[in-house]
Formats: C-alpha cells, sequence, structure tokens
C-alpha cells in the first residue's frame, strides 16, 4: 500500500537503497568473518611466507585498520540505507502525498556523492590489497598456481586461511556492485531533482499569471 503514495522514481529509488543495505551487509559479514580467521588481523597487503617443515602457512605484516575501514564503510552505507527506507515507509503512511523538496533532494546528491567516493576507495583497496598478498602467496608457495590454491594449504595456528580468498572476493564484489547501485541511484535523484525544478518554474510562473490577470484582463465589448 505504501509504495502506491509514492512517486515511482522514489519506489525505484528505495528498490536500490534495499539492494545496497543487502550488498552492505554481505561486504561487512564476510569482511568480519576473514579477519575473524585470522585471529583479528587483517590479510591485505599481507605478505605469506611457506614453512616447508611444517608445510604451512604464515601470516607476517598485516595491519588491522584496513579492514576495519573498509567495514566501517560497508556497515554505515547499510544503516543509511535502512534508515531511509523506514523513513519513507513511515512517510507514505502519514502523508498520502510524498513529496521532496528540493534541498532534500540537493542534500541527497551530495550523500550521493560522498558514499561513491568511499565505495571507490573501499573497493580499490580491497582489490590491491588482494592482489599484493595473491602475489605474495603465488611467490612463495611452491606447487600451486592461483591465489585461490592457497585455500588449500594448511596455515599456521591461530590462522584458518579455508577460506581466505573467497571472503575477500565477495567482500570486494559487494562493493563494486553497491557502487554501481549508487550511481543508479545518483541519476535517479538528479532527475528527481531536475523534475522538482521545472515543477517549481512552471507552478511561480501560474501563480504570477494569476496575480497579474486582473490588473491585465481587459472587459469584452459588446
Amino acid at each position: 500500500m505504501f509504495m502506491m503514495a509514492l512517486p515511482w522514481l522514489l519506489v525505484l529509488e528505495l528498490v536500490l537503497y534495499a539492494g545496497c543495505f543487502i550488498c552492505g551487509v554481505i561486504a561487512a559479514a564476510w569482511m568480519t568473518q576473514t579477519q575473524g580467521h585470522f585471529d583479528g588481523q587483517c590479510i591485505l597487503y599481507g605478505s605469506v611466507l611457506y614453512n616447508v617443515s611444517g608445510e604451512s602457512l604464515i601470516l607476517e605484516g598485516s595491519s588491522s585498520s584496513i579492514c576495519y575501514f573498509v567495514s566501517a564503510i560497508a556497515v554505515c552505507m547499510a544503516i543509511y540505507c535502512f534508515s531511509l527506507i523506514l523513513y519513507w515507509i513511515y512517510a507514505s503512511c502519514v502523508d498520502e502525498n510524498v513529496r521532496r523538496g528540493t534541498g532534500s533532494l540537493n542534500t541527497s546528491i551530495g550523500v550521493c556523492g560522498l558514499l561513491l567516493f568511499f565505495l571507490l576507495v573501499s573497493g580499490c583497496i580491497l582489490k590491491i590489497g588482494r592482489d599484493s598478498l595473491c602475489s605474495s602467496v603465488l611467490h612463495n608457495v611452491p606447487s600451486i598456481s592461483s591465489c585461490e590454491d592457497g585455500e588449500n594449504i594448511t596455515w599456521a595456528s591461530p590462522y584458518n586461511g579455508n577460506q581466505f580468498y573467497k571472503g575477500l572476493n565477495n567482500t570486494e564484489r559487494s562493493l563494486w556492485v553497491s557502487f554501481f547501485f549508487w550511481v543508479l541511484i545518483t541519476a535517479v535523484v538528479i532527475i528527481q531533482r531536475r523534475q522538482s525544478s521545472r515543477l517549481k518554474v512552471w507552478g511561480n510562473d501560474e501563480w504570477s499569471r494569476a496575480e497579474t490577470e486582473p490588473f491585465l484582463h481587459r472587459p469584452s465589448r459588446a
């Protein structure tokens, strides 16, 4: 019922928000799980050594702050999208004719630009950090042809790397999908902004005509 009270462009925007919320939850969950498998350490940009005697992998040179940054961006995006969905559902239930002002649309465009920037930074951090880790794995571990093969090798305790590549890969994919959704959201908000400006100009023009008509109106001759 609430969708019937909302403009179709706003409904489309809410659907995209729902997609971003899901992507944010998935990205944060995979990043947290991957970091937990390595005793809270972040494996991005880390180096891997191969213990020949124990036939196990050892993680070195990791930094937890990078993974915390990526997780924070994903969580903040998910909370923001979920809050907007709840707000517009509530607004549609309270007011049958929901309209967005120019100021609200301008704020939304600014938030979209900010989130696009942080998602782009997070995606690049994941891409470069994963490639750096995989380069170390392929260089130091014998008899493997891909980084994903490192999941089948035993990692030194307390590390558990049976899903390290899958976790990083799924986190990166989720962030890039959400980045694509935010590009669409930005386009939808800009379209709504233009429509709002046109309606405002049209409304002012009609109001001006209504004001001047009594003064400019000339009685018709009999």
